[in-house]
């Protein structure tokens, strides 16, 4: 199966039913009065964590997700249905990014989280809604509230217990193979693995642990030689890693310092985990040879073990030792820091701003003041006055004056554009 670990794609959440305007019509009930329904609320998009996916292929395939619209408001005041919420299945480890905002804002990292990514539009209300004591008979209705559209960026950072890491031809791929089910493609040259590979390799006591095969690291792949640090993302999650060093390579040593090295520029946090060295291909060294690079590495690490990935030799007690630290090490804290409220982020608050765009012209803007414009229809002048007198009580006009503003100059609100009066003519309704 194809891998990929980063993707760009399209949400846009359910447009909200449209209210109505209707009336009682009875034999023997005089001036029924309005019974227009509410429109039912658009669809929501969730992400759900799914175990079972290892790649974000699917949304190379399909890019656009719509959620579906509510129901628009009936006669005898009955309500337009809801929409169903749209799920959208993505990997563990699964970054979420605003590609408008450039922040954060979710980290999906246990099976089954479910996030909300868009909150579908409200349902525009019925004139049944706006009956009073005063008015009666009112003649307008809301529209739905338009759904909620993002481009968003996922990006995979695979969720393993163990990361192996080392040269090109150190035999990754191979030990992978050997201590699990996996079956990575494996040959004689440099980055045979071009994608990471996932073995899950049983335990000592019945259970088992992830282990992530990432592909070769060489030296200047900070600055994009090879394949660079493309995908040193997904070890960033795991609890310690294995470096794996090719014995029969011309400077063991070296290749050993440059993988380091390599890590602590990436991150010093990737660098500072906990590394279990394993020289591997001992089958084709000397057995003095072997004791001189084992207590040669001794030294840049406690623990060190001499296997041959292809003869299995060692192998056993370097899976015990695993198995054991694996439950010695719990699973790192992740410093990725969520930098957006999901709940600010989905829904609209009353804060506002206002813009001089001109000398005589105002922009107002803000999660509140957007989404009664979006629902305000510019020919009822009954929605229009209702409109500006929620403004008036948000203190939008106060702020205005402030600015500046004074009779005759144009208030602009969404789709909305608005000439302010005075507040004798505003009462009344003003010119648009």
């Amino acid at each position: 199966m194809k891998f990929l670990d980063k993707a760009k794609i399209r949400v846009v959440s359910g447009h909200g039913g449209n209210g109505m305007v209707a009336w009682r019509r009875e034999k023997y009930v005089d001036k029924g009065g309005p019974a227009g329904g509410d429109g039912g609320r658009g669809g929501d998009i969730y992400f759900v964590a799914d175990e079972n996916m290892s790649t974000l292929l699917d949304f190379k395939i399909k890019s656009v997700y719509k959620a579906q619209s509510g129901e628009n408001g009936g006669i005898k005041g009955m309500h337009g249905a809801c929409a169903k919420d749209t799920y959208i299945r993505v990997p563990l480890g699964t970054v979420v990014r605003d590609t408008k905002t450039g922040k954060i804002i979710a980290d999906i990292t246990e099976n089954e989280q479910t996030v909300l990514i868009a909150k579908g539009g409200r349902g525009g209300r019925g004139n049944a809604r706006f009956a009073t004591a005063q008015k009666r008979a009112p003649q307008f209705c809301e529209p739905g509230e338009p759904g909620i559209e993002r481009i968003l960026e996922l990006e995979l950072k695979l969720i393993a217990d163990i990361g192996l890491l080392g040269m090109p031809n150190a035999g990754k791929s191979t030990f992978i193979s050997s201590v699990s089910s996996a079956k990575p493609k494996i040959a004689d040259y440099p980055f045979t693995t071009l994608v990471p590979n996932l073995g899950v390799v049983k335990k000592d006591d019945g259970g088992s642990y992830v282990v992530a095969d990432i592909p070769g690291l060489i030296e200047g792949a900070s600055e994009g030689i090879g394949l660079g640090h493309e995908f040193l993302r997904h070890v960033e999650r795991c609890r310690f890693l294995v470096h794996i060093v090719d014995l029969t390579a011309e400077d063991p040593v070296k290749n050993y310092k440059v993988i380091n090295e390599e890590l602590r520029k990436h991150s010093e946090q990737l660098a500072n985990l906990y590394q279990i060295v394993v020289l591997n291909k001992i089958d084709s060294v000397l057995e003095e040879d072997r004791e001189m690079f084992k207590k040669e590495f001794k030294t840049f690490s406690s623990d060190v073990f001499l296997i041959s990935a292809v003869t299995k030799e060692g192998l056993n007690d370097l899976l015990h030792f695993i198995s054991a630290k694996i439950d010695e090490i719990p699973k790192p804290e992740f410093d990725l820091i969520v930098e957006e409220d999901l709940d600010a982020y989905n829904n609209d608050d009353s804060e506002f701003e206002v813009t001089k765009i001109a000398k005589d012209a105002y922009v107002i803007s803000g999660g509140k003041v957007n989404r009664l414009a979006k629902v305000t229809d510019l020919r009822n002048t009954e929605q229009v006055i209702r409109f500006q007198n929620i403004l008036k009580s948000m203190g939008v006009f106060e702020v205005l004056h402030s600015y500046g503003l004074k009779n005759g100059d144009t208030v602009i609100c969404g789709h909305l554009e608005l000439g302010y009066y005075d507040d004798e003519i505003w009462g009344e309704g003003s010119k648009v």
